[in-house]
């Protein structure tokens, strides 16, 4: 096995993100905690700090609690992916969910929006986070996939989606230089940053505004109602506010069962690859674009913002595992889409919590005085900014129009209390489907 693992292995090996070598979480600890305050916002990721600082420019003041370092959760450790869509009419077990026209194109129109509104984030703030629209190609894994692209191509031009079209193929070596795929859908509206840099930039922005405190280290332990407000007991003192939001995501634990019943926290791995030579990193992305795939069990994937890596990742297994273990399987899904790869070896492999909801999209509201945002789903690079900039401007009275999933109930899912039981048995389905649908059909 060691003779194996030096082939695999580079000898700075590490197991934490590649993206930290950038930016690395702060220990930020607040000298002494408001014993009043307007909002106490609970978790420090992209939709808390964008929640604390829509309520600072309408002049509320928060505390924003973090049970660790600031950028030590999932906001550092995606894949940096962005686009304009989300997954809609499937439910987090593959049912099919039917929804209204209407309520589907307004999910598309908050979608776009939160794209549109993480490029304004990043030029108003001047984040410097290599954020590029570069688009995506979706691969078709199996030829029956395809087929259902083509559907699905079809009506997302029917809906007015220009950006979108199909790719055979003998056409996808211009898209990628990989023939593992059946051709794709390619979608210009997406792109690609460097998710802790643009947290380092949310962070410095959010530290700029003087009425709010963080406090990280700092985990709440109980809320309570006290009078119109909220009481919140950390491990570093109460405070007692006005409003909570609850912006915890795939990290929700038994503080708020409600919350907890209805998240399923899925652990997501990635690895990134010692630098490759120019050359073959423009032959495996020759338009810079992202890449994901149609599989139930996914894997994502692109170039570092220097072209110099591959940033693999997907669902090496549905719950915790070793690192160097899900740094062998996710080498092992990587060399079957490009085996050139096979001498280069791996510098970082990492894991994120992503929350997933019933019905696969965001939520944002209220649920007896408790506000919360909540729900990735895979999408939150953007959508969670969003999301937490609109229930700040919420709060602050500011908010043009409704709060986005506001009416859109958080459904609990059966037989579930919070302890993801099922993950095993819903991977191991999921991974034969998608032999069936590759190896058989």
């Amino acid at each position: 096995m060691p003779d194996r693992d030096h082939r695999i292995f580079a000898s700075d090996y590490k197991e934490e993100p590649y993206w930290w070598e950038a930016f690395r979480p702060q220990a930020i600890e607040a000298p002494a905690l408001p014993r009043r305050t307007d909002v106490v916002v609970i978790g420090g990721g992209y939709a808390g700090l964008s929640t604390a600082r829509a309520l600072a420019d309408g002049g509320i003041e928060s505390v924003v609690v973090e049970a660790d370092d600031f950028g030590s959760g999932a906001s550092t450790r995606s894949g940096g992916a962005i686009s304009a869509g989300l997954s809609i009419g499937k439910s987090f077990t593959g049912k099919t969910l039917a929804y209204e026209p209407d309520f589907v194109r307004e999910v598309v129109g908050w979608s776009i929006a939160a794209y549109r509104a993480l490029h304004q984030l990043v030029a108003s703030e001047k984040i410097d986070c290599h954020l590029e629209q570069r688009g995506r190609f979706l691969g078709a894994c199996a030829a029956s996939h395809f087929d259902a692209l083509r559907v699905r191509h079809d009506k997302l031009r029917a809906g007015g989606a220009t950006d979108c079209h199909l790719v055979g193929r003998e056409e996808q070596r211009a898209e990628i230089g990989s023939d593992y795929y059946h051709g794709g859908l390619v979608l210009e509206t997406a792109g690609k940053l460097h998710p802790a840099l643009f947290y380092g930039g949310l962070l410095a922005a959010v530290r700029r505004r003087n009425s709010i405190t963080l406090a990280g280290q700092c985990r709440a332990t109980r809320l309570d109602r006290s009078g119109d407000g909220w009481r919140v007991v950390t491990s570093a003192g109460e405070i007692a506010a006005k409003h909570v939001v609850v912006a915890t995501n795939g990290y929700t634990g038994e503080l708020t069962p409600h919350l907890q019943r209805r998240l399923v926290p899925v652990a997501s791995h990635i690895i990134a690859t010692e630098e490759i030579p120019r050359d073959l990193a423009l032959r495996l992305s020759p338009k810079g674009r992202t890449f994901s795939e149609t599989r139930r069990v996914l894997n994502y994937y692109r170039l570092s913002p220097d072209g110099k890596r591959v940033i693999f990742g997907g669902r090496a297994r549905f719950t915790e595992v070793d690192g160097r273990q899900r740094a062998r399987l996710l080498r092992r899904l990587l060399l079957q889409r490009f085996p050139e790869l096979e001498d280069t070896r791996i510098t970082h492999s990492w894991q994120g919590n992503v929350a997933f909801t019933y019905d696969a999209l965001p939520h944002a509201g209220e649920v007896d005085g408790l506000h919360f945002v909540v729900g990735c789903n895979g999408s939150g690079v953007s959508m969670m900014p969003y999301l937490g900039n609109a229930m700040g401007q919420a709060l602050a009275g500011r908010l043009r129009g409704r709060l986005p999933f506001a009416d859109v109930p958080l459904p609990a899912i059966p037989l579930y209390s919070g302890k993801p039981w099922f993950l095993p048995a819903i991977g191991g389905a999921f991974r034969a489907l998608d032999y069936f649908d590759e190896r058989i059909r």
